[in-house]
Order: structure tokens, then C-alpha cells, then sequence
């Protein structure tokens, strides 16, 4: 199990990165992807994505796992919890089954979602304790 508490109950300040990690459409991986860059999938992803920045789950992008990051943005779909501490973006194309924790929400119309929503107070400085099982 990754444990993403002590990351998100940190008093660090999330320093935007330059860096992207970019899966192109038409790649698939099947695994768990852990990374301190940003990540942009346009392919498919079978496992879970642990990012210490932002992620973007592109129009072609497909994740069946769950996700655990600072910042997101859903174009594509997602099949599995999400775990976002700051801005979770679904944008109109979005498709999302499964549960989502987050400190803000933007929702555009037509975006999908199946599932629970929990907002926690960024103000409140209550840790995220969410678990990302690895054996998805």
C-alpha cells in the first residue's frame, strides 16, 4: 500500500514543475506510475498514478486505477477513487466512476460522475488519509 498521508499533511508549499511526463495516445501501460513531475496521459493506464504535482487525464486519456495528486484535470475517463488536495478540474468531455476527495471542485457541463464527492477546507488543514491499494 502507498501511503500518500505524510505528503498531503505537509506544510510544504507545491512548487509547480516544469517537468511533464507525457503518455501518448495510443501507449498502455499496466502498473502503478509514481512520479514528482507533472503527468499527462493520453494513453491507457491499468494501475494507479501517485504524483506530487499536477496530473491531466487527457480526451483520449483512460485510467482504471485509482489517483492520488496535488492538482487535476479530467478530460477523459476514470474508472477508480480520486484523491486530489488542491483543484480537481472535470472538464465537459470528463467521465469519472468512483469516489473523489478533493479541496476544490470545478465541474463543467456535461462532465459524468458516478460516484461521492467529499470537500475538505483547505483552511482546516485536515490531513487527506486516503490509501492507494497498489494490488488494483
Amino acid at each position: 500500500m502507498l501511503k500518500r498521508k505524510d505528503f498531503f499533511n505537509s506544510t510544504a508549499q507545491y512548487e509547480e514543475s516544469s517537468a511533464t511526463n507525457h503518455i501518448v495516445q495510443g501507449t498502455e501501460i499496466n502498473g502503478d506510475l509514481i512520479s514528482d513531475a507533472n503527468v499527462l496521459l493520453d494513453g491507457e493506464m491499468n494501475g494507479n498514478i501517485s504524483c506530487s504535482g499536477k496530473v491531466i487525464i487527457g480526451s483520449t486519456g483512460n485510467i482504471k486505477g485509482n489517483l492520488v495528486c496535488v492538482h487535476a484535470e479530467i478530460q477523459g475517463s476514470v474508472e477508480g477513487e480520486v484523491t486530489v488536495e488542491g483543484l480537481l478540474t472535470l472538464t465537459s468531455t470528463a467521465r469519472i466512476q468512483g469516489d473523489i476527495q478533493t479541496s476544490k471542485l470545478v465541474i463543467q457541463e456535461g462532465a459524468i460522475f458516478e460516484g461521492s464527492c467529499v470537500m475538505k477546507s483547505p483552511t482546516a488543514h485536515t490531513p487527506f488519509t486516503s490509501d492507494v491499494k497498489l494490488d488494483a
